[in-house]
């Protein structure tokens, strides 16, 4: 179904216009409402399918709150909102699910928040203040019409084998070498090295953002992380051992998406413990780096982690990487390691303890402390490759992956096909 034209415009709209299902629901909502300077009468009984019905012949609001409880596929739902949405409707539902997957599929449809009943004022209060952020928020234009956003995780396969150190000096790469606004999630909260790589104090960015997660947005994005270069910003923490990680795995997913809508290239130092506990992660992330050592334990591991990928992120293009080469000291030579793991090597980094000394010792990313080195030169080449397959990968798929944008702008990309 297709929207009938509205000659609604972003000036003047409605700021809100509110669907739900119950009274008490609707009495916080109108008293927010007052406290903010809206209309309590645009806060209208019945759901997310009265919503449908009601925008498919009016104008819509800037921000449309709409109660999922009494809608029994929620994302089908969801999809014929956008069908009668004008673009720019900033879009927040409530239900009572308390699902994670049921909140990342939502936000996969272009949703910017899901609060769960009974609703309490203050978070209803925090949901607007976002949206109104985001609608006051300067325009701009998105990079990804230009050049398709790369997400890259490296994962170590084993303890050692140089995971952190390549992640670092990727992410320096892209931001300086290529010139590309880049993130650097250091997904190892206990004992990330991101920032220690850099010279710079971790902050509290990561913790806050798994203690809060409805915190995060881009003005969190903005403030918590810090900036390395003009084009790196840093996202890392040492949080205590004694503090251990209490979280579903929501207020990773969530960084990954900001951190998609702010920069051109995301980097993800990513423990491999993490793809055991959060599987999810790896659903936006279109590179995989997989780092190891030509040893025996590494090619078990290399095995097992690629076999993981193909199982839980078929959509993700691997690189494998051997670190720390020594060619006259090898535990198993390449020709044995690509033959256990029944595929080739994609890039040999050689072992260089004088450069990677150097470089802690001046906290700097190895590339940039020790620019003449192999090992630097290994790894621009290997952000090269990176930049090139993902070129490819976007060339190659069709039309209708080509426009797929963030989270963020997912749900206005569905209702621009109007």
């Amino acid at each position: 179904m297709n929207a009938p034209w509205k000659s609604g415009v972003a000036g003047t709209r409605d700021p809100i216009n509110a669907y739900v299902c119950d009274d008490m629901t609707l009495d916080v909502i109108r008293g927010v409402c007052e406290e903010m300077g809206w209309s309590q009468d645009k806060a209208y009984k019945g759901g997310l399918r009265n919503a449908i019905q009601s925008l498919s012949v009016s104008a819509s609001p800037q921000i449309l709150l709409v109660d999922l409880s009494e809608s029994g596929d929620p994302i089908s739902d969801i999809n014929s909102l956008a069908e009668v949405c004008e673009p720019g409707t900033i879009v927040i539902a409530v239900g009572q699910v308390n699902d994670v997957r049921l909140y990342r599929d939502l936000l996969m449809s272009g949703l910017q928040d899901y609060l769960l009943k009974p609703l309490s004022p203050d978070s209803l209060r925090d949901a607007f203040a976002n949206a109104q952020t985001i609608l006051n928020a300067p325009k701009h234009e998105e990079h990804s019409a230009d050049r398709p956003h790369i997400s890259t995780a490296v994962i170590g396969t084993r303890g050692g084998c140089g995971a952190s150190t390549i992640a670092s000096s990727l992410a320096w790469t892209f931001s300086q070498t290529q010139g590309h606004p880049t993130g650097f999630l250091d997904l190892d909260v206990h004992f990330g090295t991101g920032a220690l790589a850099m010279d710079l104090e971790p902050g509290r960015g990561l913790t806050d953002a798994i203690d809060n997660p409805s915190r995060i947005d881009g003005l969190f994005i903005e403030r918590a992380m810090i900036k390395a270069n003009e084009k790196l910003s840093i996202l890392s923490a040492e949080a205590p051992m004694s503090s251990p990680v209490l979280t579903d795995g929501s207020a990773f997913y969530q960084l990954q998406e900001e951190f998609r809508a702010a920069f051109e290239n995301t980097v993800i130092d990513m423990p491999r413990s993490m793809l055991i506990a959060y599987p999810h992660l790896m659903q936006d992330v279109n590179m995989a780096v997989v780092t190891t050592e030509l040893t025996l334990a590494s090619a078990r591991d290399t095995i097992r982690v690629l076999a993981w990928l193909k199982q839980n992120a078929p959509h993700c293009k691997t690189l494998v990487v051997a670190n720390n080469v020594q060619t006259a000291a090898l535990e198993i030579s390449r020709k044995d390691f690509e033959s256990t793991i029944e595929r080739k090597i994609d890039l040999i980094l050689p072992s260089d303890p004088k450069a990677t000394a150097q470089a802690a010792k001046v906290g700097q990313p190895v590339v940039d402390a020790v620019r003449g080195s192999k090992l630097s030169a290994g790894i621009v080449n290997l952000a090269d490759m990176i930049a090139g397959s993902a070129a490819e990968a976007a060339e190659a798929a069709p039309e209708d992956e080509k426009s797929k944008k963030s989270v963020m702008s997912g749900f206005k990309s569905l209702l621009k096909k109007k």
